[in-house]
């Protein structure tokens, strides 16, 4: 699913990532706990979360997450601005809770497994 068309379902506005919106995601995580997210390694990964704080950009830079969806109307401050742009980060905000959002996902296409887990 194209970052575009989650944004568009999504109701959300972008703040870092202008020019990618083409950018392709296959996986959807969606989780507060950072040690979670580590434990799922998974490709071309949109992360869904209600905490703000550079842990979160840091986290998805080492797990090669492509972008990170803020739930709740949570707005990123100008530290995670900056490093979102500084790691090459999309990042979204959503007013809908991450149980709302991540339904919306899952059931316009978007799942937790990729198609190498179905094999």
């Amino acid at each position: 699913m194209k970052i575009s068309k989650i944004q568009e379902l999504l109701d959300a506005k972008m703040w870092v990532g202008q020019g990618k919106e083409d950018t392709e995601v296959s996986i959807a995580c969606g989780s507060d706990l950072m040690s979670d997210v580590l434990a799922f390694v998974k490709e071309k990964v949109v992360l869904l979360t209600g905490l703000v704080n550079p842990q979160v950009i840091r986290t998805a830079e080492m797990m090669d997450i492509k972008a990170i969806v803020f739930v709740r109307g949570k707005q990123p401050t100008e530290d995670i601005i900056e490093l979102a742009k500084m790691k090459d980060i999309i990042v979204l905000t959503t007013p809908h809770p991450m149980y709302i959002a991540c339904g919306i996902l899952y059931v316009n296409g978007l799942t937790y497994k990729d198609e190498k887990d179905e094999a």
